[in-house]
């Protein structure tokens, strides 16, 4: 059991020791004050399951780890507490896509 799961709310899972990111096991809704790592923060972003959650601030440009294993880079500063998601977060491994990027596209091809 890894340690600090002791003084984390028990709606997040710290999946592996060496991980950046804390996982959501429910829905938490924004503005929810909950504690990671003996920390509280305050959610600015909803929650989903399955969504991840900055476990410490994380810098641009460093590895985001999840299972003990690089998932992606952050693509700006991301706080402790704050949702690690695609509008903070790019693929090192396939080319990462937005709701944004597929609208573009689509005006493209129609012109």
């Amino acid at each position: 059991m890894i340690s600090s799961t002791k003084t984390t709310d028990p709606r997040l899972l710290i999946l592996r020791d060496e991980d950046n990111v804390c996982v959501a096991c429910t829905v938490i809704e924004a503005g929810t004050s909950l504690v990671i790592e003996a920390q509280k923060v305050t959610l600015h972003q909803a929650l989903y399951v399955g969504h991840k959650v900055a476990r410490r601030p994380i810098q641009v440009h460093e590895k985001i780890l999840k299972y003990g294993a690089p998932i992606g880079s952050a693509t700006q500063k991301i706080a402790k507490g704050e949702a690690v998601h695609t509008h903070n977060l790019k693929s090192d491994y396939i080319p990462s896509y937005t709701l944004d990027d597929a609208r573009y596209n689509s005006i493209e091809e129609n012109t």
